[in-house]
């Protein structure tokens, strides 16, 4: 049996949920009223989870969480509290709380986020144990991620913490820079979970029209009394997996709904009030860190919380440079497949330049500079020959729209900068210093100069 703690100091609220755990048969609880006494029970019992109170005497809920978080004890949280703190929830999410639950509760409700909980703590605890040196040979399911192949250790470790990931069935999230392959992860990670026989369905939502969105996702009921209802993206990857990248872009009714399929597995269809239920494993994708980027005015919480439970970070390709070669040679060698061309290898110029390229486009650039290579190779051997011509000025000068770049002294640029805000105010100086963040001053000293 899982060893719950239930720390409350509402004698009513603890006797009732130790009645309710025993009876499932499933849960050994232990009870605490006192939360001053659970650092010292911390130290001396092992629990496999702990139901955690936020509104409590001498110590908070929120001081028990960073005790745990600061000692690093595999403890997963639920909080379950009256608090309906958005800060504090996010702040309680940081520090690694599994899910924040807000009384009343179903008790089904909850004894599923309790079971989840168990399940990710059981997985994170599987990631933590991974051993320093890995290899792409070491995955259980190495013909999933074999696309995204790397000489990186960074990226071959999170190809093994996707792997883990994949075996259970709670939300991702994936984030990263443009280009670098958040489709692709979701994708292995889908063909890597017991859902690969099941249909993977993937959604742009920056790429739809915000309005007519909700019915193209949800599906919609028919407007003729007796006709057949029209299926949406949701219910196309029913049994399988939806991947949703942008995920920021969702309209906030979206996000709520999307939300309730996560935790609930139910949905409603436009114009329907009738309840559906889906059985569908979702991934997520964004440019951003929605945890860290300020989205917690313009994101829907309870969805943010589900999000922080699995999250990926995919890091960008000038941060995995020892990647490049690997990459570039199983790109090249797709290549020359699909276009039955030759092609061995690069030379060693290339690869330098490739080497010390940032590729601001990541993986999705790399891939287009090699494939526009192949096409143009005149021997066996990719060469600089075989590079377009805006793409040798990008990597010898590193970055694009340098070609005609010119170095001046910084004074020059801020003189120029300065006079031309003066300008577009009217010639008013007080105005271009406020708009340049500087004193009157300051501003009179700079055009002085010049």
């Amino acid at each position: 049996m899982k060893k719950i703690l239930i720390v409350d100091d509402d004698v009513a609220v603890t006797n009732y949920l130790m009645v309710s755990f025993m009876q499932t048969g499933e849960y050994e609880p232990t009870v605490v009223n006192e939360s001053r006494t659970v650092p010292d029970l911390l130290g001396k019992a092992r629990f496999d989870i702990m139901l955690l109170d936020m509104d409590m005497p001498h110590f908070s809920g929120m001081d028990i969480i960073k005790h745990v978080h600061d000692r690093a004890l595999d403890l997963p949280i639920v909080v379950l509290t009256g608090v309906n703190d958005v800060e504090l929830a996010v702040d309680s999410l940081k520090l690694g709380v599994f899910d924040y639950l807000t009384k009343p509760v179903d008790d089904d409700h909850l004894f599923d986020v309790i079971a989840k909980a168990i399940a990710h703590g059981t997985t994170k605890e599987s990631i933590k144990r991974l051993p320093t040196q890995l290899s792409v040979d070491d995955l259980a399911c190495r013909e999933a991620f074999d696309h995204l192949r790397s000489g990186s250790p960074r990226m071959i470790r999170l190809l093994h913490q996707a792997e883990k990931m994949a075996a259970g069935d709670l939300c991702i999230f994936i984030f990263g820079e443009r280009g670098t392959g958040k489709r692709s992860l979701a994708q292995a990670i889908h063909r890597a979970s017991p859902r690969h026989e099941g249909p993977f369905v993937a959604v742009d939502a920056s790429a739809h029209n915000m309005d007519k969105f909700p019915k193209l996702f949800f599906g919609s009921a028919s407007e003729v009394d007796g006709g057949p209802d029209r299926p949406g993206f949701l219910e196309e990857a029913d049994g399988g997996t939806l991947f949703i990248n942008n995920v920021e872009s969702l309209p906030l009714p979206v996000q709520i709904r999307l939300d309730r399929v996560i935790q609930y597995g139910e949905f409603h269809r436009e114009y329907s009030p009738r309840v559906e239920r889906i059985d569908v494993r979702v991934i997520v994708a964004s440019l951003h860190n929605l945890a860290e980027e300020g989205y917690q005015e313009s994101f829907s919480q309870d969805l943010l919380y589900h999000l922080m439970v699995n999250s990926l970070h995919l890091p960008p390709l000038r941060e995995r440079r020892d990647a490049i070669p690997v990459l570039a040679n199983d790109i090249l060698q797709r290549e020359a497949k699909r276009m039955n061309r030759p092609i061995e290898g690069f030379t060693d110029e290339l690869m330098d330049l490739l080497l010390k390229y940032d590729f601001p486009g990541n993986v999705q650039e790399l891939s287009d500079i090699v494939a526009t290579c192949v096409i143009n190779a005149e021997s066996s051997v990719v060469g600089m020959d075989a590079l377009a011509h805006y793409m040798k000025d990008i990597l010898t000068t590193g970055s694009r729209g340098l070609a005609g770049f010119h170095p001046r002294k910084l004074d020059e640029v801020v003189r120029e900068h300065v006079s031309k805000t003066v300008r577009y105010m009217g010639g008013d100086n007080a105005k271009a210093a406020v708009e340049l963040g500087i004193d009157i001053d300051s501003l009179s000293e700079i055009l002085a100069d010049d």
